[in-house]
């Protein structure tokens, strides 16, 4: 199970999970970073127990385990909502048809983590690992817990424990955790790095690529910056700090067709942005 809303503040609706990240700038201030990585989650048939990390497939599974499953995709649809009360109830059925179910855990993490309960949240994360000490999804999202209490050696740790599952698959993801988290702890230069091998392997992601143009930007390598944060705006996924930032890099190149068009497209998209309030003011330092 992969738990992602760095788990997500809201666009309107959209297929696309990463549509309700408003602001990506915030991913590197605030605990907004939360909302995108902790905030939605999805669903999967994959049961682990304390003896075996191997998915068990429809025609063998335990009528118990069957139920929990069940459950917890509902508690999954609840909690990407924000019913994280009847997300709450769905976990705890899921657990007493299966105690053993470790994905429940880390989902309760989660939601726990939403409520700003950070005890309960770590509670469930321990116990998830307590379950399967190598699912690469409570290390991924119990890292991330960590990092946003500043536990900085702590979060690394589990997020290179992560990444180290040979079948894992969700590298790029915990790639940009750490990557973002890094950026908290002041090591840019890891956070590049880090951050560059998660673009590789997934480019679609926004949260990487803002991210990875802020830093290039912030350190004048403008024609790199340029190549991320056009990539971001031209995609169904831009919004109105993308296309600030993009303002910003095309001023920095001196291409000022681009930044007209740029400006136009915040006037006319987000016109109540404070983006939009800084351009027409001329703060292109801020």
């Amino acid at each position: 199970m992969t738990f992602l809303h760095l788990h997500r503040d809201q666009f309107d609706g959209g297929a696309h999970p990463f549509q309700r990240c408003a602001r990506w700038r915030l991913l590197i201030l605030t605990g907004i970073v939360f909302s995108v990585l902790a905030g939605c989650a999805t669903g999967s048939s994959e049961i682990r127990t304390s003896t075996s990390a191997e998915p068990l497939t429809e025609s063998d599974e335990p009528e118990a385990f069957k139920r929990a499953r069940i459950r917890l995709e509902l508690a999954t649809g609840y909690f990407e909502q924000g019913q994280t009360s009847v997300a709450l109830d769905e976990i705890k059925q899921a657990l007493a048809a299966n105690p053993a179910f470790g994905p429940a855990y880390v989902l309760r993490g989660l939601v726990y983590m939403r409520l700003n309960e950070p005890g309960q949240a770590e509670d469930s994360f321990r116990r998830a690992l307590q379950i399967n000490e190598k699912d690469p999804d409570a290390l991924h999202n119990y890292g991330w817990f960590v990092c946003q209490r500043g536990r900085y050696a702590e979060a690394k740790q589990l997020f290179e424990r992560a990444l180290g599952s040979p079948t894992y698959s969700g590298q790029a993801k915990t790639l940009m955790a750490k990557g973002v988290c890094q950026i908290r702890m002041g090591d840019v230069g890891d956070a590049e790095r880090t951050l560059s091998r998660s673009y590789e392997l997934d480019a679609a992601n926004p949260i990487t690529g803002y991210n990875l143009a802020l830093l290039v930007f912030k350190r004048n390598d403008y024609s790199r910056a340029q190549f991320y944060i056009r990539r971001l705006n031209n995609s169904e996924l831009v919004n109105a700090e993308s296309l600030w930032l993009g303002i910003k890099v095309e001023r920095s190149l001196n291409n000022m067709p681009m930044v007209d068009q740029l400006g136009q497209q915040l006037l006319r998209r987000f016109p109540t942005s404070p983006e939009l309030a800084a351009y027409q003011r001329g703060a292109f330092h801020e």
